[in-house]
């Protein structure tokens, strides 16, 4: 005849989520900044969606590659939005397990999609400087779109077995997890059953995202090679600034998670404080700084946006 279950040994069926410990009662403040953040990210990412749809000059790779990644930057700010704003809105913290593994689903896989995107983005400087000449016949419209597609269903089957790795877990007396939102080996730390095999997926996926850094890093040894090789110091610059805000964008999705990641790795040296802000720049800052980033830096954007907002002035007029 099997025991029962110990009362301590009950299954968790509710997790709880954390906002910034100790700054509980200016949660409703701190708020402000967090949604101007997200309606901005939002605006953003849209009006660069936007553009690029309606301008049929903009209907190149370069600008296609820059929609996957606004539409990565988008499904990255939903995924985050309703737990992130109901903590610091209504000090609601608690998330049941079902949700929380399918939004830690969510966010890894728009995560790679990024991470895979930015690879992509500097496969097309790559092309764009190296091999000038075929840069139109290898990158054709067609050729974007399956590249797009391959790789979007590449981040849905890498993270596909992570909400079913996590779901055969036992979660008992642990609920608190350690971020505003869920993550992957945030709530596997939480299990009191054997969790070696998210584990050493958990690695595995981090180690193909860490792959698409190495192989950004790569093309742009390339890069660099074929540029140093220019005579004219002009078109040296010309050629460097072409790459600068996939550069910035790059270093703004990449140096938190690293960050991060380090953080977990030595959570004795970190205080929690930093690990929870360096957690939610994350989520907030690439979506946010990206539309702005190439709206600065690309002039054909730049001014294609300043168009659109000169017509809605004119009829609101």
């Amino acid at each position: 005849m099997m025991l029962p279950l110990n009362a301590s040994e009950a299954a968790v069926s509710t997790f709880l989520l954390i906002g910034i410990p100790g700054l509980e009662g200016v949660h409703i403040w701190i708020s402000i900044p967090i949604c101007l953040m997200y309606l901005m990210a939002i605006l953003g990412n849209c009006t660069i969606l936007f553009v690029i749809r309606t301008e049929p000059s903009l209907h190149e790779p370069m600008y296609l590659f820059l929609s996957m990644l606004a539409l990565s930057d988008l499904g990255l700010s939903f995924s985050s939005l309703p737990t992130m704003l109901r903590i610091f809105l209504f000090n609601a913290m608690g998330i049941s397990v079902d949700a929380c593994i399918a939004q830690e689903f969510f966010i890894h896989g728009f995560t790679d999609m990024e991470s895979s995107v930015l690879l992509i983005m500097s496969f097309d400087r790559f092309v764009a400087i190296c091999n000038p000449l075929r840069y139109r016949s290898i990158l054709t419209s067609s050729r974007v779109l399956h590249i797009g597609l391959a790789f979007a269903f590449k981040s849905i089957l890498l993270v596909l077995p992570l909400p079913f790795t996590l779901k055969r877990l036992r979660y008992c007396n642990k609920r608190l997890l350690s971020h505003s939102y869920c993550l992957h080996q945030d709530v596997m730390k939480l299990a009191c059953s054997d969790n070696r095999v998210n584990f050493y997926y958990g690695l595995f996926v981090a180690l193909c995202m860490m792959s698409d850094s190495m192989l950004i890093v790569v093309s742009y040894v390339f890069i660099l090679k074929t540029v140093l090789g220019i005579a004219s110091h002009r078109e040296w610059l010309k050629a460097l600034n072409t790459c600068v805000s996939h550069i910035c964008a790059v270093l703004i999705f990449y140096v938190p998670i690293i960050t991060l990641a380090l953080m977990h790795r030595f959570p004795k040296h970190t205080p929690p404080v930093a690990m929870i802000l360096m957690a939610d720049a994350f989520l907030l800052v690439p979506p946010l700084m990206n539309p702005i980033l190439y709206c600065v830096k690309t002039q054909q954007i730049r001014v294609k946006v300043l168009e659109k907002l000169e017509k809605l002035g004119l009829k609101s007029k």
